[in-house]
């Protein structure tokens, strides 16, 4: 049964690791949500005055189905809790996953605990490159199996048809919501999305070539008590908010305190455009590289890796300095057969979360973090229960701010999916951190 909704949560989403969080949170906000992101079910209670929308980010998109499904319904219980109006399930927009899931287990539990009949899979940004067409998933111009996505080291994606993927996932019906029908408009879709309920459909991937279908889509979905995807899809629901008055416009909706300390870039992820940012940064940065081979062995390059950065930022005009993991596909898959991809995936996160926790606790107060599972690990070890969600830096990238004990200002974060971010991005992201707090600076 659905809850009366208090005044002010208008969206519950449920992420499914902590830099889709942000991404969609970084939406929300440049729609005009106030958005609270919160790093785990919260175990106490919560002030959420002058909040609009609340993300609740898991770890939960690579482990055991049953265990993602145990957390996302204990989320769900909380928002449910807080009177949310509408449930968002957040997946990465590359919809990458095992085969036994854990989009399809996820989305079923939070549709039988809602009671609801249907939900809709909008995993499209077209913003950053991500569309579908005829149920099958672009990264760019290629597909989503040819796109790197195919050598991902927890979640590989080999094919593009999402039907098919998430028809392996779940004992339900798989629909599909084309452009043609898109095309038609906001009445037409919700009319195929009837149709394919009394025929059986509860999951319906939807077709998004531009932010004009999103539009769409979120027009014919609104009433929906369940939605899932990408951000893409966040950033589209909050006019839909405001034709139903759910929704007052705000000014300033990610204003945040000017940011200070000293700034360092931490970096797990392998994906392509991770690869070309760790590049173009060590052209210009000083960098160096952890290898999980020798982590393996001990904590050595640890001390090394804390002895580099601390030599490079003694002050807090000092850096940005690179600490990274990234390697290339080949350099991936010799690790993982010496140490297994579960055993390197966990020291290369121990490690990047033991340098985070050291160096905050030191004076760095400006953290950008590259990769889902990275960010999940630095998060958990800095102690983080919630985050304010600032300005963009990129698309699905924002800067946000979360106090740490130890640590009287507040540390300004930038959580980064690994495929997200133009090539200069680890460089640009702190001038437009450090303009921000010029701004805010001038205008305080």
């Amino acid at each position: 049964m659905r809850r009366e909704p208090a005044p002010n949560i208008v969206l519950g989403a449920i992420a499914d690791d902590f830099t889709g969080a942000t991404d969609l949170a970084n939406n929300l906000v440049r729609s005009g949500m106030r958005t609270l992101q919160v790093i785990g079910v919260p175990s106490a209670a919560l002030s959420l005055e002058n909040v609009d929308a609340v993300v609740v980010a898991l770890k939960s998109r690579s482990c055991p189905a049953a265990d993602a499904i145990r957390d996302s319904l204990a989320a769900l219980d909380w928002l449910q809790a807080q009177g949310a109006r509408q449930v968002f399930f957040k997946y990465c927009s590359t919809f990458d996953s095992t085969d036994d899931g854990n989009i399809g287990p996820v989305a079923d539990a939070l549709l039988d605990q809602l009671g609801s009949k249907q939900t809709v899979m909008v995993p499209a940004f077209p913003i950053n490159g991500r569309t579908v067409y005829q149920g099958h998933l672009f990264v760019g111009d290629r597909l989503l199996n040819d796109s790197g996505m195919q050598h991902h080291p927890l979640n590989p994606m080999r094919d593009a048809d999402l039907v098919r993927v998430l028809a392996g996932q779940t004992s339900h019906q798989v629909g599909l919501l084309n452009r043609a029908t898109l095309a038609k408009g906001a009445p037409a879709a919700s009319a195929h999305l009837s149709d394919l309920q009394q025929a059986g459909g509860r999951h319906v991937i939807c077709d998004t070539l531009d932010e004009s279908d999103l539009e769409v889509i979120a027009a014919a979905v609104v009433e929906m008590p369940l939605v899932t995807g990408g951000s893409g899809l966040g950033q589209a629901l909050p006019a839909e908010y405001r034709k139903k008055g759910w929704l007052s416009p705000v000014e300033n909706a990610g204003r945040l305190a000017p940011a200070s300390g000293a700034a360092l870039v931490l970096s797990g992820s392998c994906s392509r455009a991770t690869l070309g940012q760790v590049e173009h940064f060590l052209g210009r940065h000083e960098g160096l590289a952890l290898d999980p081979l020798a982590l393996a062995e001990s904590d050595a390059p640890i001390e090394e890796a804390l002895n580099f950065a601390r030599a490079r930022l003694s002050g807090a005009a000092d850096g940005p300095v690179l600490i990274y993991a990234s390697a290339a596909p080949q350099a991936v898959e010799a690790a993982q057969a010496s140490l297994g991809a579960a055993r390197a995936g966990e020291l290369v996160e121990r490690a990047l979360a033991t340098i985070a926790q050291t160096l905050v606790a030191e004076g760095v107060g400006r953290l950008l973090v590259a990769g889902g599972e990275t960010s999940g690990a630095v998060v958990s070890a800095l102690g983080v229960g919630e985050l304010r969600i600032g300005e963009q830096i990129d698309p699905g990238v924002p800067w946000t701010q979360t106090q740490v004990a130890g640590r009287e200002a507040p540390l300004s974060l930038a959580l980064k999916s690994g495929n997200f971010g133009g090539v200069d991005f680890f460089t640009r992201a702190f001038e437009v951190l450090n303009e921000q707090s010029a701004a805010r600076e001038e205008g305080a």
